[in-house]
């Protein structure tokens, strides 16, 4: 029986090529990756604004990582930094609209790239392959 490659290292390799090729189209804005994920993060939730602690762990980023992240896309003017009223140590970054309009761009271009890595699965295959990657993140999630 032939060895299976290890689904990690699969994992890793598909993400390395996404990433790649994700941050080839974002350096163009003069963007990367990661600060493109802050931005669709904060789209995506109803206050499209954040306290530093929540991003971080939404993002999963220790919290150096963060706040660096939130102050280059604050000098480039895609989110802004505010201070909690109450609690000067509290912090909250929020988008901007010109950040808003970055995240419109960009979801177009990662629509292409995902029809793309797809093309060649049939439609129950995709549907099985979300289904499975939700399952396997909802796994890692839970530790």
């Amino acid at each position: 029986m032939a060895q299976r490659e290890k689904c990690g290292l699969l994992i890793h390799q598909i993400h390395n090529i996404l990433e790649k090729s994700g941050n080839n189209q974002l350096k163009k804005k003069g963007l990367t990756f990661s600060q493109m994920n802050v931005l669709i993060t904060l789209i995506n939730v109803p206050e499209k604004k954040l306290s530093f602690k929540e991003l971080e762990k939404r993002l999963t980023l220790a919290q150096s990582t963060t706040v660096g992240l939130i102050s280059r896309l604050e000098q480039k003017e895609l989110v802004a930094v505010s201070e909690d009223k109450e609690d000067k140590r509290m912090k909250f970054v929020e988008i901007t609209a010109l950040g808003v309009q970055y995240c419109t761009d960009a979801e177009t271009e990662m629509e292409q790239t995902e029809t793309e890595l797809l093309s060649s699965l049939t439609e129950n295959e995709r549907d099985a392959f979300y289904l499975l990657l939700r399952k396997v993140n909802e796994s890692i999630q839970r530790k």
